[in-house]
């Protein structure tokens, strides 16, 4: 009954309206454009009265046209009015409306509304905004200063952007006229304005920033001006508003894309900011919400150090220290971080040497060794190892390493078959055994590990995996006779328990035929001092049938 009578009551009210629009008559239509505005949404579908708005809107009447303006924004809100309000005679006269020197606001802002509900996820609409220019006059409503006391400032400052946002929602094409229109420079100026006092722009930030978002997921090549990016790590460092920091943060991560981009934020400190923030917070971080900010911060630092400008950088500012001083957190997520940041100060001799002299490595393996089983998380584990690799690397270090401990905490870890780990934790070992010969002899005679190697490399779906378990048993075997002068007198032992595991030496025959030229040499050097170990000697080994019958 209700239902009823509310559709009888807008038929009324609608009838009213066609009326007062052909008698041209503000003061009738006043009311009745209230009355639809206020109503349910869903009550004015069924009514095409987008002519008679339309013929409102030409009148000379200021009141009429913002209530006329505002109608069209509460009934757009439904797909089916939105539809009939995209057209070209509609969207015209209503951009027409737009205007940044109105002495007030109101208008403007219920013109907004309309737009920013005709645009919502209509291609169309937005269409035809482009083709007839209306993008000029909407971008130009962001060079009006909004650092008034009007009443309705705020309400200006929440419907201008999301006009902007839901129509820069379109085409790649869209998002690139507004490039061209220098729609990034005028946000650029408004940030200028804010940096100065953030918390007192913060409602003007949390709604001028998406716009900048929409276009860096647009346009792929954007480029931010190195003043921008400035203004946005200022920003962030004085906020304190959780979206305005994630805001912040998926800008810069954007950005920092770029090598030359990475060198800025170090050079501006952001990744010490970021820090000191972190430690400061880091006890509220108890919310999904708060998470997932924490971890977006964490991942800009690890970002910022992957340049080799940037990293060579901060080695020389107190991050080091600080990363250092996250291996003892209790949050996985700054240890993490920690580790991983470290991983990427080991990109250089010089500084994995150091990080070896200075025990930063007995604390990355006592991590380890406290997180190398199969329930513990993967992405700590693959961070440990990838930092461990890069600390292996320089020759000094090898030794050291070995002594450590370091094959006794990652052999454990043989029981771990996610991929992306046991990539890192077979080119962590390749890299210990280069010039190990006695640690290379040992390997070789245990057993469990050349089994593993060997299923690996004949069922892993995963690439990495199947070629460095290919490669570590090659190097293995290079490595633990290199130094013999005179292999058919060395000690065979290893070569031995090597080929008596099934498929192993069908392995390296099946090296031969690697796409990789140095795969190909490495699986022809292991082979080379297998035949020549065995070469005349009346042994159990019969390694002539083992390469027939891998076909070689």
């Amino acid at each position: 009954m209700e239902a009823a009578a509310a559709a009888a009551e807008m038929d009324e009210i609608i009838a009213g309206l066609k009326n007062a629009t052909l008698e041209k008559s503000p003061e009738r239509a006043l009311p009745l454009l209230k009355q639809i505005s206020d109503a349910e949404n869903n009550l004015c579908d069924k009514y095409d009265i987008k002519g008679d708005l339309l013929e409102l809107l030409g009148l000379d009447d200021r009141a009429v046209q913002v209530q006329v303006a505002r109608c069209i924004a509460e009934v757009a809100k439904t797909e089916a009015q939105r539809d009939k309000f995209t057209k070209e005679d509609v969207i015209g006269k209503l951009v027409s409306l737009l205007s940044v020197d109105a002495g007030s606001l109101e208008l403007t802002i219920q013109v907004c509304r309309a737009l920013g509900n005709i645009c919502y996820a209509n291609d169309d609409a937005r269409s035809i905004i482009k083709t007839t220019k209306g993008d000029e006059r909407i971008f130009a409503l962001l060079d009006l200063d909004v650092d008034t006391d009007e009443d309705d400032r705020d309400q200006f400052v929440r419907v201008r952007c999301g006009l902007v946002s839901n129509y820069l929602l379109g085409s790649d094409d869209i998002a690139e006229r507004a490039v061209e229109l220098k729609i990034v420079g005028k946000i650029e100026k408004i940030l200028a304005r804010c940096v100065s006092d953030v918390d007192k722009y913060e409602d003007l930030l949390l709604n001028i920033l998406p716009p900048l978002s929409i276009l860096t997921e647009q346009i792929s090549e954007l480029y931010f001006e190195p003043s921008l990016n400035k203004l946005i790590a200022q920003i962030l460092a004085k906020c304190t508003n959780p979206d305005l920091a994630e805001s912040c943060l998926a800008l810069l991560h954007f950005s920092a894309q770029n090598d030359d981009v990475k060198l800025l934020l170090a050079e501006e400190g952001l990744c010490e900011t970021i820090y000191k923030l972190l430690e400061k917070y880091k006890t509220f971080a108890n919310t999904d919400e708060a998470r997932v900010l924490m971890k977006l911060a964490c991942d800009l630092i690890v970002l910022i150090l992957t340049g080799d400008k940037s990293m060579h950088y901060l080695y020389t500012t107190p991050l080091l220290k600080y990363m250092e001083d996250w291996l003892d957190s209790s949050d996985v997520e700054l240890l993490t971080t920690g580790v991983l940041a470290l991983g990427n100060f080991a990109r250089t001799d010089r500084h994995c040497i150091y990080m070896v002299e200075n025990r930063i490595m007995h604390k990355l393996l006592s991590i380890l060794a406290k997180n190398n089983g199969v329930d513990h998380q993967m992405t700590l584990q693959h961070a440990l190892l990838s930092t461990l690799k890069n600390l292996v690397i320089p020759k000094p270090n090898k030794a050291a390493v070995v002594e450590a401990g370091l094959v006794d905490i990652i052999l454990p870890m043989l029981e771990i078959h996610q991929p992306p780990v046991v990539f890192k934790l077979l080119g962590t070992l390749r890299m210990t055994v280069d010039g190990q010969e006695k640690l290379a002899q040992q390997l070789l005679q245990n057993e469990k590990l050349i089994k593993q190697l060997v299923h690996w490399s004949k069922t892993s779906e995963f690439t990495g995996v199947l070629g460095e378990s290919l490669r570590l048993m090659a190097w293995l075997i290079k490595h633990a006779y290199h130094a013999s002068k005179d292999l058919a007198a060395a000690d065979d032992t290893g070569l031995r328990k090597f080929v008596a595991v099934e498929g192993s030496v069908e392995s390296m025959v099946g090296m031969l035929t690697s796409t990789h030229l140095v795969m190909q040499n490495e699986a022809l050097i292991a082979l080379s001092i297998l035949s020549t170990t065995f070469q005349n000697k009346n042994a159990d080994v019969k390694l002539d049938e083992l390469v027939i019958k891998a076909e070689i």
